[in-house]
């Protein structure tokens, strides 16, 4: 894919991230699903780290290679038109340097946008330092104008995701992250953890920048996120988890019983030969 086909896919995916009509994410974990997703009419596809860790045999949580990481973005991206969004967890890196390599990986595998959090997986603090988070940012920022791509870097703080600090704490503190990861270059701000459409109004008016929210089965609708303000509405390992749970419930039932009852009416093998024959 040529600069110019990047920066222009990057334009569009920052172009969708409106709060009267909500970037509605569907994460993907492989070609197949991208493909599915795509077919049933998405604007954009975005992988999910969990994921994509399981169908490589990683647990998540900065576990996966990042040459795995970025091979399976290289191959989802180059199997659907639409603009791609990749999780990078923490960045797949060590340092901010690392982070910036990373980056540049990620834009010649094809994807146009990232999710990179501030989870400090087994480390002393459950987040990073706000300082050390900054320069990561930056550090992707920067490796992103050098390539001439304007990549829209959706920056993730786990604040309520991992129940950090005094719960009336939370908001100020995600808040306060969230302006700083917008100066450093982050264009959204991507809270997850929050389903309360009050503090999801009271982060969308404090964040100069369009806010993602995660959601899920007995979560508030894209439509009534999108009244409190997000712009971005995604599932994260939702889709990968059902599947895999289809997956479980038939195979325990032919295994016991021989049998093999549909838990759901899938693709059929048809319409999954049409997707990479069309």
């Amino acid at each position: 894919m040529t600069t110019s086909n990047l920066r222009d896919k990057a334009r569009l995916l920052h172009s969708l991230h409106t709060a009267d009509r909500p970037l509605a994410l569907a994460n993907a974990w492989d070609v197949a699903s991208a493909r599915i997703i795509e077919e049933a009419g998405a604007a954009a596809v975005a992988t999910t780290s969990c994921g994509v860790a399981w169908s490589l045999g990683y647990a998540d949580g900065d576990r996966l290679p990042r040459e795995l990481a970025l091979a399976l973005i290289g191959r989802v991206a180059g199997g659907v038109g639409v603009p791609v969004s990749a999780d990078i967890e923490a960045g797949f890196a060590d340092d901010a340097a690392g982070v910036a390599e990373t980056v540049r990986g990620v834009l010649a595998a094809g994807a146009v946008g990232i999710n990179i959090e501030d989870a400090l997986v087994n480390g002393p603090e459950p987040l990073r330092t706000l300082a050390e988070q900054v320069e990561r940012i930056a550090a992707a920022r920067k490796a992103a104008d050098e390539a001439g791509v304007p990549l829209f870097i959706n920056a993730r703080t786990d604040v309520y995701l991992g129940a950090v600090g005094a719960p009336e704490t939370r908001l100020g503190v995600a808040l306060d992250r969230a302006a700083a990861f917008i100066e450093a270059g982050a264009d959204g701000i991507f809270v997850p953890g929050v389903t309360d459409l009050a503090v999801v109004a009271e982060l969308a008016k404090g964040i100069a920048a369009p806010l993602n929210i995660l959601t899920g089965p007995g979560g508030p609708s894209v439509a009534e996120l999108a009244g409190a303000g997000a712009a971005r509405v995604s599932v994260g390992g939702r889709m990968a988890e059902a599947a895999y749970g289809v997956v479980r419930q038939e195979a325990r039932e032919f295994l016991a019983d021989g049998t093999c009852t549909p838990v759901v009416e899938g693709p059929g093998y048809g319409e999954m030969q049409a997707l990479f024959t069309s």
